[in-house]
């Protein structure tokens, strides 16, 4: 599963969140990666992070109370 957002006060970026498994070799942990693309190219993000499935609600949790 994969989403493209556009990413809010760009002309061409984007947001991508997709689930990995095993993005570390064999037997590592599934992650969330979120990536950030100012040249809109959601498949090559300039900056991504990986989030354990373990942790996502946590961090849900702590990205709504942002708002």
């Amino acid at each position: 599963m994969s989403k493209v957002i556009h990413l809010d006060g760009t002309k061409k970026g984007v947001i991508s969140v997709t689930k990995i498994d095993e993005p570390y070799g064999k037997d590592s942990g599934t992650v969330a990666s979120i990536g950030i693309s100012l040249a809109g190219d959601a498949d090559s993000p300039e900056w991504k992070v990986h989030i354990p499935l373990n942790n996502l609600d946590d961090v849900i949790v702590a990205l709504q109370s942002l708002q």
